[in-house]
């Protein structure tokens, strides 16, 4: 479907569910994506970092995006991460999100290897001119190892070279610098923020939306968030943004002696997608460690004390 740029409002980063074996589960793709689309989110993002891009293999990358399309089928943005180290390795996933069917790009600078603000820029005209989609920057320095510098972003939208940012970087400071710039306004340059914790404050100073992992777990309250936000009712987005505060603590229900924060965030995820009955197996990809009995016993607790069980 056509992207209208701004994108506004809630475009989740979709989970990826897994079978027992580690195999993509079709089924489920397709039941949390209408269960997403049907709470009403404005767009979907696949394969990124609550997606586990970075531990699948590119058919089951291929795989998830697919099916994910299909059950969308136009009624709301597809947008496909094409994450990988270097231009000609996202070239390839760009290609395959374009056979896939998906309507937009998501795209992390190069890393592994360390760039200059320069090379940045040349990575992403070279998607772009090569996709023929209108392309995201990803920007995600805990992973990425690079912060993108905020005139190269804006330099590339007035161009027409990117039509938006997931902005991950955790720098607030930068983010509203970004949002008063004038060049952001240029071409209908898209804003996303990528804090489930700040979103009120994000769209009050300019954000054009949220990309919230914690939005597979509780879509209806983004929504609800994003429209009180729409209406200028900041008392309601304020007390939705409160409670989703505090529904995120699900995420360090993980032991930080037995496992890392991804594990341990994107176990929660997983797991109380399961309590709510939106996938069939909590499994995270491999290395990752699973939590326990005793870590979804308090995913639980949370799920109930924000009215969702």
């Amino acid at each position: 479907m056509p992207l209208p740029l701004p994108l506004r409002g809630v475009v989740p980063p979709v989970l990826t569910p897994l079978t027992p074996a580690g195999e993509v589960d079709v089924p489920s793709v397709r039941r949390l994506t209408e269960h997403l689309i049907g709470a009403g989110v404005h767009g979907l993002f696949l394969l990124g970092s609550s997606g586990e891009a970075a531990h699948l293999t590119d058919a089951q990358r291929l795989t998830a995006l697919e099916t994910a399309v299909d059950t969308a089928a136009g009624r709301v943005p597809v947008l496909a991460g094409i994450i990988d180290m270097t231009t000609a390795r996202v070239g390839e996933r760009a290609a395959d999100a374009v056979r896939a069917g998906a309507d937009a790009l998501v795209a992390t600078a190069p890393f592994y290897t360390r760039t200059h603000p320069a090379e940045i820029a040349d990575h992403y005209r070279r998607v772009r001119s090569a996709a023929g989609l209108p392309l995201f920057a990803y920007d995600i320095p805990s992973a990425v190892h690079t912060k993108l510098p905020r005139d190269v972003v804006l330099d590339l939208a007035a161009e027409g070279t990117l039509a938006g940012l997931k902005d991950s970087s955790g720098d607030e400071g930068s983010l509203r610098r970004l949002l008063v710039d004038p060049r952001r306004r240029t071409r209908g340059f898209t804003v996303l923020t990528g804090s489930e914790l700040t979103v009120d404050s994000a769209l009050l100073a300019g954000a054009d939306g949220v990309v919230p992992g914690l939005g597979n777990v509780d879509a209806h309250g983004y929504v609800r968030l994003h429209e009180a936000a729409r209406a200028g009712d900041w008392a309601t987005a304020k007390a939705e943004q409160d409670r989703l505060a505090s529904l995120f603590a699900l995420t360090e229900a993980g032991d930080p002696a037995a496992m890392g924060p991804s594990s341990s965030a994107l176990g929660a995820f997983k797991a109380a997608a399961h309590l709510l009955g939106l996938i069939d197996c909590a499994a995270t990809a491999a290395p990752q460690v699973p939590l326990g009995p005793a870590a979804v016993d308090r995913i639980r607790t949370h799920l109930a004390e924000a009215g969702l069980l």
